[in-house]
């Protein structure tokens, strides 16, 4: 059986003597995987990530790269012997060197190595060359923060850890460097653990995603998973992808909701006849359909550009979020009315 490349078994991290996450485990099994941790802010990722570069201390468990122990209660290599870059969400250039400077100091450190991704190649990718002769106080946080990124990038690491990369780049430009970073990465098989507060990009770049919440990592799994069945109802509200609504199990693979009816679909989990449960109701869930009987009233329409997300108020007052192509031919304003098709089936049933 292959061995996992990176792997924490049963750490408790710690800040200032104070344990932010409690009983963390969990593995990348193969080099090049990238893993997105999220979670609200305050709650640990960032602590996770310094103990991971040898920053921080661990007095149980162990973390593992390679099958190489590097923290335990009894061993503890110190971070510049561990081949592990850390990029920092806030600045972390040298304030006496220019930008090239900065960068070329993560190349230099690794020179002997054979490298996986060349300066003038991330350089480019990251769009710093009209900035290179700059200083830190000259640049904006964005710039810096993409230069601090570039400079992790070149050091060669066996593992990158990264800490809210893109928080501050622009919105128009952060879509594309999303893109070519995880082809980047990719490409030169740097293993990754990215920190991040924005689920979209979690789901997008990582093989696996994991959910901090409350001092415990509560989900660990494909971003698919993650989204589509959630765990816990703690998981759900941090997403904030849905709705819980009562609902009664009427069979098999069946139950009934008495605003919207008979719900049909294939449960995640078994109930028996007669439970009431919690059910999740995505905004994908719902199909529009202005010929159907079953109305609601929109309190709430958001253009997304391709889309729109409408929010129904129903007859017990639940409100009901609701995605429809923003092609659609009639475009729903607040106070109408806005069928939903029938029957209602949905393909996985997840219920609390």
């Amino acid at each position: 059986m292959k061995n996992n490349f990176f792997e924490v078994n049963n750490v408790d991290f710690k800040a200032g003597g104070t344990t932010k996450v409690k009983s963390v485990s969990f593995s990348i099994q193969n080099e090049g995987d990238i893993v997105c941790l999220l979670g609200p802010s305050g709650i640990g990722k960032t602590t996770i990530l310094r103990t991971i570069a040898g920053l921080e201390k661990i007095n149980g468990g162990s973390i593992k790269i390679n099958g190489k122990e590097l923290s335990s209660k009894k061993i503890h290599i110190e971070p510049e012997y561990r081949n592990v870059a850390l990029a920092f969400q806030e600045n972390s250039l040298f304030p006496h060197y220019n930008v090239e400077k900065n960068i070329l100091i993560g190349a230099e450190k690794k020179s002997n190595k054979k490298r996986k991704i060349k300066p003038k190649e991330i350089i480019k990718f990251l769009n710093l060359n009209k900035i290179l002769d700059q200083y830190p106080h000259q640049i904006s946080a964005g710039e810096a923060q993409r230069a601090s990124l570039a400079r992790s990038l070149v050091s060669n690491p066996d593992l990158l850890l990264l800490d809210e990369p893109l928080s501050n780049v622009d919105q128009s430009f952060k879509e594309e460097i999303q893109v070519e970073l995880k082809q980047l990465l990719k490409k030169s098989k740097i293993t990754t653990i990215i920190v991040t507060h924005d689920s979209y990009e979690a789901f997008y770049l990582g093989n696996k995603c994991g959910i901090i919440l409350n001092g415990q990592l509560r989900q660990y799994d494909d971003p698919y998973n993650v989204y589509h069945f959630p765990n816990s109802v703690e998981v759900v509200n941090f997403l904030n992808r849905g709705i819980l609504i009562p609902a009664k199990v009427t069979g098999e693979n069946s139950l009934e909701n008495e605003d919207l009816g008979t719900i049909k679909g294939n449960f995640t989990k078994h109930y028996p006849k007669g439970s009431n449960v919690k059910l999740l109701l995505q905004p994908e869930d719902l199909e529009h359909d202005d010929k159907s009987n079953l109305k609601l009233e929109v309190v709430d329409r958001k253009f997304r550009g391709t889309n729109f997300i409408y929010t129904l108020k129903s007859a017990s007052n639940l409100l009901i979020p609701v995605f429809v192509h923003s092609h659609h031919i009639h475009q729903h304003e607040v106070d109408e009315k806005f069928g939903i098709k029938r029957p209602i089936n949905i393909d996985h049933i997840v219920c609390f």
